[in-house]
């Protein structure tokens, strides 16, 4: 099986390894690799590390790894002269417009050249050998492997943990630790190093988002939280509505951004900071920024004269007023 990319990463190699699989039409017990990074993390004839997505990808198809010896070639120079078989044979000294047209001139040869061929080793024909192991392959699965992104993590100080500038809450006690974590678009685990055992998952949440989950939570409002939200409610209903939110959603930061929208509706008034903020609920942008660089952007409003207005007299009185005061007694005006 011979495949062509342009680069290789630990998805890369293990993509290769399914597109393999599903060629063949079926999955292999075991798989003797070399100690590239993309597979093997710390090399070791008795218990490697393997890269975590290529292991999972292995367990998804019901494969064992088994990396070769370090600087024993001997074991695999089979495949390692396959390969320099395959650089100096079909493609050398040519040139393809797209990886896609490489593909297809290398898929042709092997089907035409190299597998009737007859082998130099066993003397018998490649696609005649395959054809008798191939009822031993095992079954392929339902679905591909879902792949996923993967790192390791300090939980912070205020017991979470950063994914691509969004923030997930961990189980208390494992502030300053480290745990390993794997996301995709959908979800974000976190996982015990040590075990492997999942200690929490949450769904993706936008950039500068927080996602708390319940058991993280304290169990008791602080008074001064309490007083805070209780002083949004009273300002609006939607600058109560989002400083909810974002005392659900923002975590430890969330009082100091709570005391900021607090002090927009003392600078703007409520009136105008409970309509921006009703704006970045509306948008899906519950946040203290938005209603800040909302109220930044905003022309001034300029203040009119009512027209009717139970405190506003006519103006004939206002004049008759000025006439008397300003009259003087005797003249016969």
């Amino acid at each position: 099986m011979r495949l062509l990319v342009w680069r290789s990463s630990t998805q890369v190699w293990a993509e290769l390894h399914e597109q393999a699989f599903r060629r063949l039409g079926g999955t292999v017990l075991v798989i003797v690799l070399d100690n590239l990074r993309e597979g093997v993390l710390a090399p070791d004839v008795y218990d490697p590390t393997l890269n975590p997505l290529y292991r999972d990808v292995l367990a998804h198809y019901g494969i064992v790894a088994l990396p070769c010896r370090v600087r024993d070639p001997d074991r695999k120079g089979k495949v390692e002269a396959g390969i320099g078989h395959t650089q100096k044979t079909p493609l050398r000294g040519l040139r393809f417009e797209t990886l896609d047209a490489a593909q297809a001139y290398l898929d042709r040869w092997s089907e035409r050249w190299a597998d009737t061929r007859i082998h130099g080793t066993t003397k018998r024909q490649v696609a005649a050998m395959f054809a008798e192991e191939r009822p031993a392959l095992g079954p392929l699965p339902l679905e591909p492997f879902r792949y996923y992104h993967y790192g390791t993590r300090t939980v912070h100080l205020d017991g979470r943990v950063e994914v691509e500038a969004a923030y997930y809450s961990a189980p208390p006690g494992w502030i300053g630790q480290r745990l390993q974590v794997q996301w995709t678009d959908l979800l974000v685990r976190l996982l015990d190093p040590k075990t492997g055992q999942l200690v929490r998952e949450h769904v993706r949440a936008p950039r500068g988002w927080h996602r708390v989950a319940d058991a993280d939570r304290p169990q008791r409002t602080a008074p001064k939280t309490l007083a805070l939200l209780g002083a949004a409610q009273s300002a609006g209903l939607s600058i109560g509505a989002l400083c909810d939110h974002i005392h659900h959603h923002e975590g430890a930061g969330a009082i100091r951004r709570i005391i900021g929208v607090l002090a927009l509706a003392k600078k703007h008034g409520p009136a105008i900071v409970d309509d921006a903020a009703r704006t970045a609920l509306d948008v899906g942008a519950p946040t203290y920024r938005f209603v800040r660089r909302y109220l930044e952007r905003q022309p001034p409003l300029a203040l009119t004269l009512k027209q009717v207005d139970p405190l506003i007299r006519q103006l004939t009185l206002y004049r008759d007023l000025i006439d008397r005061r300003t009259s003087t007694p005797g003249d016969g005006s």
